[in-house]
């Protein structure tokens, strides 16, 4: 158990949700849903105290740039000294909300993957919904680019309507099990052109 999870749970646990950082099964089945052979924009929302995120930047490409939006005070600051020799990792103190204006303001069109641990199930739904816009959007406008969640529940899909395509899973090699679910910005190329083995394309490149 992370000792620094666990405590900020105690102090914030609508915000932190989470007292055990992601198995590493669990960080597996969803690294498997991203294609890192391609420089990439990633960002990910809630990543904690990094577990997620370090196996993000040891699998991604030289050229590939990771933008961290995290909420908590003591969680965003031990994430800038854990990734401060890595020049490809930003940690963003602020809310995933504002995905848009933090791609823009670095002249960042589109990204090509979020992913998230954010617990949607206890946000209120205005929120949920500002969230999922501001995914949508940023995302680069093709099949391959995705919103990547791993959850306790699935009950995100009634509001993520916006998405055309999404493939969902129940694992249990976690505590507790999740549910990682993939949502698609675009419906599959009907040539099926840059398919990826695991069913996730090529992915967009890094728009900058």
């Amino acid at each position: 158990m992370s000792s620094l999870l666990f405590k900020r749970f105690l102090a914030r646990p609508l915000q932190v949700a989470y007292i055990l950082p992601s198995s590493k099964a669990l960080i597996r089945r969803v690294m498997s849903k991203l294609d890192f052979s391609q420089p990439r924009t990633i960002v990910e929302f809630g990543p904690g105290e990094g577990c997620h995120t370090r196996e993000i930047v040891r699998l991604m490409h030289p050229d590939s740039r990771l933008l961290l939006f995290e909420l908590d005070d003591e969680l965003a600051a031990h994430l800038k000294e854990q990734f401060a020799g890595e020049p490809r990792v930003e940690v963003l103190h602020t809310d995933a909300a504002n995905l848009k204006a933090e791609l823009r303001s670095r002249n960042i069109e589109f990204c090509d993957y979020v992913v998230s641990g954010i617990p949607f199930s206890i946000l209120e739904i205005n929120k949920k919904r500002s969230i999922l816009d501001a995914v949508y959007e940023s995302l680069a406008p093709n099949s391959t680019s995705a919103f990547v969640i791993y959850q306790c529940t699935n009950e995100l899909k009634q509001h993520a309507t916006m998405f055309p395509r999404t493939q969902s899973e129940y694992f249990i090699q976690n505590i507790p099990p999740m549910v990682v679910t993939v949502y698609y910005k675009q419906a599959l190329e009907q040539n099926g052109a840059g398919a990826h083995p695991n069913g996730v394309g090529s992915g967009a490149k890094r728009h900058s």
